[in-house]
């Protein structure tokens, strides 16, 4: 803290990401951009006709991978230079460009889930008997009919997807008002100085040691939210009642059922989850009663249960060290991971420090046909070690993937798209406390798992479980009001932290800051997603290199090749059943006896 902020050509070359490897000059961008647009515009000929002939679907297939492999490549390279500097004028072009060539290629392309839908399927197989080379396409075919139950006539879906623009209206709304309109009151911080409480500094402010300044800027967010409880509330009711309409008009048994088919996944992974949790929440109890009686207080506030519980272990890193720790740890994934791994790392594939007008945050990303990149803003304190471990997991996950599978099926869905990353994250943990003897390092390294376990494991649950119960409500014809919302999410705090915390009135609005409930039944996959990564961290540590090599052949390099629970099933672990979950709450389990054991 407290150094100067370098300019981006101030920053030494060899920690700057080589964009190069995708384009060598502006003007290569600009050729592919050319051949893009062209190709959005061939593929707009095949309208009304992919049931002419097999070479005629084969062909439009052909010409769709062509494009999505220019425009990945185009939308990727121009948002890389724009986030690299933001402030570059040259770039924030590009960027602009690639979202035209993104909406293009969409609207040409847009007529082929219909028109595929429409064709018999005897039509479908003997297209294959006639061009074999059409069955590398089958499970893109099958993916597209699996829905072929819920797509409607061609004149209703028109209507629907009119209606499509009406509906995102509760979304943009919301979004409009809680990053544009809403503005959060100032408060004094531990120095007496002005500050203003915003959604970036909101959990900073949460965990400072003065617990003035966190009761002060918990109810600064929240009671600003209480003012304009009847208007978010209405605008999340509205998104309620525009999903189950969907639900209804495409003949789907509920909202749920309709998003989680959007990845073929089981409402049973949904129900086993909460379930699971709901059997170990003793577990959060206890946790919460340590915290109590660590903190010293008399009654354990909502305002409390981010503070960390364990300080003076302020090691700095630099980038060297960090790599170093990341290669060692992740050894168990074997000599071919950590080789690629290492190779990244060295060859330019990160964008390692903050410059001016650099991006926030974090990122892995990279297009097909080019290795992957990772977004840094590497400070050099432990948090930064892990994000690097977690951004190269999501790298080693592309990597595998698109050197295995064709463009086609290269790409994994969301459900399993944080499982790579947070395996090594689990892995690096545990090195960590292996090569410790250290009590504080090692009672703050634990402190550090449990807390990842409670805001991702049982928190995203709770909202799971919130979203389960609202949209059941709306399905069953029920009237909801803010009272009633505010009673649910107040009794689901009550249900996942226990009697030694005090569950404040305030936090009866949280559900009002949440974006993702517009994108509803997202969330349950960060804990499934934490729990899958859980269970492999365990069996690669257990089982060795057969362990390792089948989590990397079956699902590093599975990417869409099969369902998510397909893919996860191949390597090991099953998140059909209850046990994946289970298992890593009973490792949440020993992790705090052992925190709860040191002095």
């Amino acid at each position: 803290m407290g150094k100067k902020l370098l300019k981006r050509d101030e920053i030494e070359e060899k920690y700057k990401w080589k964009l190069e490897d995708m384009y060598e000059s502006d003007e290569l961008w600009n050729e592919e951009f050319d051949k893009a647009m062209k190709l959005s515009g061939e593929l707009k000929e095949f309208a009304g006709k992919l049931g002419e002939s097999p070479k005629t679907l084969l062909d439009f297939f052909k010409k769709s991978d062509e494009l999505d492999y220019y425009v990945s490549r185009v939308y990727v390279y121009a948002n890389q230079r724009y986030h690299q500097d933001t402030a570059v004028a040259k770039y924030q072009g590009f960027s602009a460009k690639a979202d035209t060539l993104l909406v293009a290629a969409s609207g040409a392309t847009s007529f082929v889930n219909p028109e595929i839908l429409s064709l018999d399927e005897s039509l479908i197989k003997d297209f294959y008997e006639k061009e074999p080379e059409l069955i590398k396409y089958k499970r893109l075919i099958d993916e597209i009919n699996r829905s072929k139950s819920h797509v409607l006539t061609k004149d209703n879906e028109a209507i629907l997807a009119q209606a499509g623009e009406i509906a995102m209206g509760p979304d943009n709304i919301f979004h409009m008002f809680n990053d544009a309109d809403i503005k959060f009151p100032t408060i004094k911080d531990q120095n007496g100085k002005d500050v203003t409480i915003s959604h970036g500094n909101y959990i900073h402010y949460m965990k400072n040691q003065d617990r003035r300044v966190r009761e002060d800027a918990f109810k600064a967010m929240y009671n600003t939210y209480k003012k304009f409880g009847n208007t978010v509330a209405a605008i999340f009711i509205s998104n309620l009642k525009q999903e189950n309409f969907f639900s209804k008009v495409r003949k789907y048994s509920s909202s749920r059922a309709m998003e989680l088919d959007h990845s073929n996944v089981p409402e049973s992974v949904y129900d086993n989850l909460i379930e699971t949790v709901h059997k170990h929440l003793p577990a959060m109890y206890d946790y919460m009663k340590n915290r109590k009686e660590t903190l010293g207080v008399d009654k354990l506030h909502m305002y409390d249960i981010y503070v960390p519980l364990v300080g003076g272990v302020d090691k700095e890193y630099s980038f060297e060290e960090a790599k170093e720790i990341v290669s060692k740890a992740l050894k168990p994934m074997g000599e071919k991971y950590v080789s690629i791994l290492t190779e990244g790392m060295d060859s330019r594939w990160i964008d390692v420090f903050e410059n001016e007008n650099k991006r926030s945050g974090a990122y892995s990303w990279g297009s097909y046909g080019t290795h992957p990149y990772v977004l840094l803003n590497f400070q050099g304190n432990l948090n930064d070690v892990f994000t690097l471990a977690h951004e190269m997991g999501h790298s080693m996950h592309t990597y595998f993937s698109n050197s295995t599978q064709p463009i086609t099926y290269a790409g994994y869905k969301i459900f399993v798209a944080e499982v790579a990353s947070t395996c090594n994250e689990a892995l690096l943990m545990h090195y960590l406390l292996e090569n410790t003897d250290d009590k504080k390092v090692r009672k703050y390294l634990l402190n550090h798992q449990l807390e990842e376990f409670r805001t991702t494991l049982f928190r995203q649950t709770m909202f799971a479980e919130f979203e389960q119960i609202v949209h059941k409500k709306v399905q069953n014809g029920e009237t909801l009001t803010q009272e009633e919302l505010n009673k649910i999410y107040h009794d689901l705090n009550v249900l996942y932290y226990g009697d030694d915390v005090v569950i404040d009135e305030e936090i009866d609005y949280e559900w009002m800051r949440i974006p993702h409930f517009y994108t509803p039944f997202y969330v349950y996959q960060y804990a499934t997603g934490y729990s899958a990564a859980t269970a492999f961290s365990k069996l690669i540590l257990e089982g060795g290199q057969e362990a390792a090599d089948r989590y990397i052949n079956e699902f590093l390099c599975g990417g869409s090749s099969k369902s998510p629970i397909e893919l996860l099933k191949g390597a090991g672990v099953d998140m059909s059943s209850p046990v994946p979950v289970d298992e890593a709450l009973n490792a949440f389990e020993e992790y705090l006896k052992e925190y709860i054991a040191i002095d």
